[in-house]
């Protein structure tokens, strides 16, 4: 509510804002941040598919191959958290940089060429945006499927299905609430974050909309911009979410 209010009103810090209900502001943002707003959905879209391509094997192994192992595994899943996340993605700077490491060993055998790059890149701030989030797709993958009965799978190899069809009747269904929770704990934050493309990239090229609206807040205290931005990404976002539930309502999305 106070986000709305904020957003309708009209002024500047020096003379202060005056509620003045100007509606007028949704779309002069929407028509001035159109390409923020794509692509941060698009990276976000990017970055859900990618935590669940790499989270779900995680979760897999630790749930029904991790035996005695299980909380090393998921310690060591979490072990990041206890990193600032401004640290972890400052990190990923010297991970990624022309000449770190992994660049420039692989420049240095001759496997890339010299003037290749990734920081400063859509890559690097993805990159960088999957591996902050990816803890949130594994564990409640993981505790979906710890709650898998594994007799339930070894009926269906009993009754002639091979173990993609297992997987594909018995398992991914029965993980679907999992997934549900993980991508929206994935995809949500993603579209919004602003850290990793201001650290990893800094162009033109890669600001979200995240940025846009800390640029406004702070640094050219357009408060009411930066709030209509603000309510326009949180009511899209709801919408989805709500759509994407109706997708996958015949599925039980507890737990």
């Amino acid at each position: 509510l106070t986000m709305a209010s904020v957003s309708l009103q009209e002024g500047t810090l020096g003379t202060g804002f005056r509620l003045t209900f100007n509606f007028g502001v949704f779309p002069e943002v929407l028509g001035r941040w159109d390409t923020q707003f794509l692509r941060s959905i698009q990276y976000g879209l990017i970055v859900t598919v990618l935590t669940i391509v790499i989270g779900y094997p995680m979760a897999y192994t630790i749930a029904f191959r991790g035996g005695r192992y299980k909380s090393v595994l998921l310690l060591l899943v979490i072990m990041p958290f206890f990193t600032s996340f401004i640290i972890r993605t400052i990190s990923w700077k010297f991970i990624l940089a022309d000449q770190g490491f992994v660049l420039g060993t692989l420049k240095d055998l001759g496997i890339v060429e010299q003037g290749f790059r990734l920081i400063a890149t859509p890559m690097a701030v993805i990159a960088g945006i999957t591996y902050n989030f990816l803890p949130f797709v594994v564990l409640p993958l993981y505790v979906a499927l710890e709650k898998i009965d594994y007799r339930l799978i070894e009926a269906a190899t009993d009754l002639y299905a091979s173990r993609l069809q297992a997987f594909l009747r018995v398992t991914l269904p029965l993980s679907m609430p999992g997934l549900f929770a993980g991508s929206l704990l994935a995809f949500i934050p993603a579209v919004g974050d602003y850290i990793n493309a201001e650290l990893l990239s800094g162009t033109t090229d890669t600001v979200m909309i995240g940025n846009v609206v800390q640029a406004l807040y702070l640094q050219n205290n357009d408060y009411p911009q930066a709030s209509a931005i603000s309510l326009i990404l949180m009511a899209g976002l709801i919408i989805g979410v709500i759509a994407y539930t109706r997708i996958l309502r015949g599925q039980e999305l507890t737990g």
